[in-house]
This record gives structure tokens, C-alpha cells and sequence, in this order.
């Protein structure tokens, strides 16, 4: 959207992506038997794509049936918010080199619990919307 007198403008790539990295915590959506099941991950950027922990459960059974994902997270301060959509695959990471460089990354889980398995999420497509805050148009005008 180019109207600069619009409050929801798109960003372009570079910036959902620097918004992405910007942020520890994110949505990720993944397909199970009953629908869509929605887990809170705290995660990192590396490369073009993300990395989460986890371990043995829904998350991960769900991702061997379906690698199919979308993640999100958002963003906001005082004058805006921003909201990044990646979508893509997710597979565990099992190459021992890449579980080193994933390592290195410093993801530690939030809560006390055991999580072994590495995920990354290849993103194939991601986008990004600014939301800028301002008045309600409707009291504006009373």
C-alpha cells in the first residue's frame, strides 16, 4: 500500500525480515488431525530462516506429519505496531555441524524443561505490515 495517509502500510522484504530478527518471541502454526494447533516459541533468525527448540510432544508430532508452517510475531511501540507472517516448511535439525552452528546462536528454553530438538523453518515466504496508531476516525469526527 503507498497511501501515506493509510494506517496499515506493507513492508517490503528487508524490513519484515529485520523485524523478525528484531523479536525472541513468535507464534507458530502448524496442521494436526483436529485443525490448526498455535504454540507460543521463543525463537531465533539465522539466515533466511528461523530456529526454535522443543521437545518430544504435539509440536513436534505435528511437524513430522505436516511440515507445512507459518510463524508469527510482532512488534510495537508508542506511535506503531508491526505484525511479520513467514510461511514455509520446518524439519529438526539432525546434521551434527549444523546442530553446532544452531547451538552457538545461544537459544535457551524460557521454562525449566528439556528441549533437545532443534527445528528450523525454512521460509519460503514472509511479510510484514506496519500499523500506525492514531486517533479513532470515528471520535475524530464527534
Amino acid at each position: 500500500m503507498t497511501n501515506i495517509d493509510s494506517p496499515v502500510t506493507y513492508l517490503d522484504t528487508d524490513k519484515a525480515w529485520d523485524i523478525l530478527a528484531s523479536q525472541r518471541l513468535g507464534r507458530l502454526g502448524v496442521q494436526s488431525d483436529v485443525g490448526v494447533d498455535i504454540f507460543p516459541v521463543n525463537y531465533a533468525v539465522d539466515g533466511e530462516s528461523i530456529v526454535f527448540r522443543t521437545a518430544e510432544g504435539a509440536k513436534l508430532t505435528s511437524l513430522c506429519s505436516n511440515s507445512l508452517v507459518t510463524f508469527e510475531t510482532d512488534s510495537w511501540n508508542e506511535i506503531a505496531g508491526y505484525s511479520v507472517v513467514a510461511k514455509g516448511h520446518a524439519a529438526p535439525v539432525t546434521d551434527e555441524a549444523e546442530i553446532a552452528q544452531v547451538e552457538a546462536l545461544g537459544l535457551r528454553p524460557w521454562v525449566p524443561t528439556v528441549k533437545t530438538t532443534f527445528v528450523r523453518i525454512y521460509v519460503t515466504s514472509i511479510s510484514g505490515r506496519k500499523f500506525s496508531f492514531g486517533q479513532d476516525p470515528i471520535e475524530k469526527y464527534r
